[in-house]
């Protein structure tokens, strides 16, 4: 019998005890394991109820995404089969659900015939997040045991609740306080002694006098939220298939839909992102059991808005925050920015009052460097310049105890650089958070040459604990996300000069799917900033810099959103992007003075070109080992840089489409006369298309 299923006898109710680490995944041994000891229990004579448990972390978290399309994910007994040994099960099963009862987990449990739960135990199907429905029969009992409407969002929305908001009704017979299992025995206990029926979920009717009324509106409703997903209206008819048919007819479509579902390219995608978020996590040649720095307090350099939105995180974390400004009047603007981005979230009803203050008291304004002195990790937020963060490395170094870590948020410049301007280059890493800091979910962690491993560890556990997805970078300018960029930028850069006007090209990469278009999110981020840049690797290469449209704006002062004007002009107070004759008329002259004749160019081009150049870019960054694995990449772009969920990111995206093709068009834009060397297709994408294998 399979190790992940332990039996013990308490009376005569027997304790099926799963305990498959971390969270109970429904994997094959733990399948064999369930099946195994309820045939064991079964079998008893002395055995007159059965108890099936978790742990206190996990009843179960539901299936293993990593068995899906594997012949382990194949194998019998599957998941079905397993609920329908618990349903036919001759003697009462009851279902003690504590922590995560999630998935797989929560079809499970319906399988029983009863369930007792802790209060907080948190019941969901979230499947819908990974872009597919429940396949095991959750669209048609949990309608069967909680009623059609309730169902039918908690499926479709896929967030977990409270097993205490289902107490009395048939998915939760009890809430038990204190001991889980002591209280599922003296239930069971109960049941036997009062020779309790048992309760199947199939055999139970959805009654809903206005079932096909809701029905109906729930279908507009979610039709119109669910946009490139599919899987939300695949979940919408599966549970309404639970009204008025039969459970065979019911199960019959789930698993019609849960199939095409499992082909299609956005569940792919999904998946591919859920399982790429938890491999950003594991990096190549460090020790999981790799000791962590202790950090109570942290020291943020700048109150500006990116200063600001990296203290909240702390805050809201609980880890008390000193935040330096060198002048009291922008300390006191930088503390009541952060105190009115709370008051809004208490207005929204997120926070409560007492909420505010506590985070707000965890705070301390500083004017000197002296108010590091005990700090664990200091961060800084200063202007993006070489000398600037000299002066600050310098001093930290002079102030901050002994294995504090010293973090730059710089988004380019060079972290070797930086550590070399202490005495203690094995305590500098990069922490590159982005605008606005306290709401985009991705971090990259920039390891240096000489940072130590268990500053590389805590990096990435503080990111954890701020609810940042962290992906850790080596040394290069722009490191993942930003390099990558360049050369999107780049690309939109060559569509503008070679025909194309800034709409056309961004509004056929937002049809696509990218949140913003390149030259809207140049207006918002500030075209002074690329200006900048340029100017500074211009200067670093000792070449004089050849201006762009983008140069020529900046130049004429037009910066974008904070200018009123950039590529596009915006009316006072609002950011809608209007086309503008101003910038057309600048790019009409750019051409003429290059000698450039447009042409028309289609929207199929400019996605091409965009999002080929980012996977081209992402090969060479691969094949340099600044990034770990491709799909570190596609969490980057997924999550800092507005790529549509539903292609997976743009190396998933390059799979997809498949590399050789990918390869024929930058070949294609090599060849064009006059064209930057960097549309070479890289040598790795060239290597990889040759061998028939893929990115991911």
């Amino acid at each position: 019998m399979s190790n992940t299923v332990s039996i013990s006898n308490h009376g005569s109710v027997a304790v099926l005890r799963m305990d498959r680490p971390p969270v109970n995944s429904l994997g094959y041994d733990l399948r064999v394991g369930i099946a195994d000891a309820l045939d064991v229990a079964n079998a008893d004579p002395a055995v007159k109820a059965i108890v099936l448990t978790g742990t206190t972390r996990a009843f179960s978290a539901g299936a293993d995404v990593t068995e899906f399309g594997t012949p382990k994910g194949a194998k019998e007994p599957n998941l079905r089969v397993v609920i329908a040994m618990l349903e036919d099960s001759p003697k009462p099963v009851i279902g003690a659900i504590a922590g995560q009862c999630l998935g797989g987990g929560l079809e499970l449990a319906m399988g029983c015939h009863f369930r007792v739960a802790l209060a907080d135990a948190q019941l969901g199907l979230p499947e819908v997040k990974i872009g597919l429905l429940p396949g095991a029969g959750g669209t048609q009992r949990l309608p069967r045991l909680i009623g059609l409407e309730a169902a039918l969002n908690m499926i479709v929305s896929g967030a977990p609740m409270a097993a205490a908001k289902f107490a009395g009704t048939p998915l939760v017979d009890k809430v038990v306080d204190g001991d889980l299992v002591a209280g599922a025995i003296a239930f069971a206990e109960d049941v036997i002694a009062k020779n309790l029926p048992l309760r199947r979920a199939r055999d139970l009717k959805v009654k809903d006098p206005q079932g096909e009324a809701f029905l109906q509106f729930a279908r507009n409703m979610v039709g119109a939220m669910s946009k490139n997903f599919p899987a939300p209206l695949k979940c919408l008819e599966a549970v309404a298939a639970s009204y008025g048919q039969s459970f065979e007819q019911g199960v019959a479509a789930e698993r019609e839909g849960f199939l095409s579902l499992m082909a299609s390219p956005e569940s792919k995608a999904l998946r591919h992102a859920f399982l790429a978020e938890r491999a950003a996590a594991k990096i190549p040649n460090l020790p999981a059991d790799t000791a962590l720095r202790s950090v109570a307090s942290v020291g943020v350099i700048g109150a500006g808005t990116m200063g600001g939105g990296i203290t909240m995180n702390f805050l809201n974390a609980g880890i008390p925050v000193v935040l330096l400004e060198m002048k009291q009047e922008a300390l006191d603007k930088g503390l009541a920015t952060i105190r009115r981005n709370y008051e809004n979230s208490m207005k929204k009803g997120k926070l409560k009052p007492e909420q505010v203050e506590q985070r707000m008291a965890m705070v301390t304004g500083t004017l000197g460097y002296d108010g590091f002195k005990d700090v664990d990790l200091v961060i800084e937020a200063v202007f993006e310049n070489m000398d600037v963060k000299q002066t600050v490395f310098e001093t930290l170094d002079a102030v901050c105890k002994p294995g504090a870590i010293l973090a730059s948020n710089t988004s380019y410049l060079n972290i070797d650089t930086i550590a070399g301007f202490t005495k203690r280059p094995q305590d500098v890493v990069g922490l590159h958070f982005f605008s606005p800091a306290n709401v985009m979910r991705l971090l990259e962690v920039v390891r240096g040459a000489k940072t130590a491993p268990d500053v590389l560890a805590t990096s990435m556990a503080i990111a954890k604990k701020i609810k940042k997805i962290a992906v850790v970078s080596g040394v290069c300018d722009g490191f993942i996300g930003n390099r990558m960029l360049a050369r999107y930028g780049a690309a939109a850069q060559g569509l503008l000069n070679a025909g194309a006007l800034p709409q056309q090209i961004d509004g056929a990469l937002q049809k696509f799917g990218m949140a913003m278009g390149p030259f809207r999110m140049g207006d918002l981020a500030g075209l002074d900033i690329g200006w900048a840049t340029r100017k500074r690797k211009a200067a670093e290469a000792g070449v004089e810099m050849k201006p762009s449209v983008a140069d020529k704006l900046a130049e004429a002062g037009r910066y974008g959103q904070k200018t009123g004007s950039g590529y596009y002009r915006y009316e006072a107070g609002k950011r809608d992007p209007i086309p503008d004759p101003v910038t057309e008329a600048m790019i009409t002259d750019y051409r003429a003075a290059n000698g450039i004749t447009p042409r028309k160019i289609s929207d199929n081009e400019v996605v091409e070109r965009g999002i080929f150049a980012l996977v081209n870019e992402g090969a060479r960054i691969l094949e340099e080992g600044i990034a770990a694995r491709a799909s570190d990449l596609d969490v980057c772009y997924l999550n800092g840089y507005g790529f549509p969920l539903h292609r997976g990111g743009p190396m998933l995206y390059a799979d997809t489409v498949g590399l050789p093709n990918v390869v024929r068009a930058l070949r294609r834009f090599a060849a064009e006369p006059g064209a930057d060397a960097s549309w070479q297709p890289a040598p790795l994408l060239v290597r990889l298309a040759e061998d028939g294998k893929t990115f991911n």
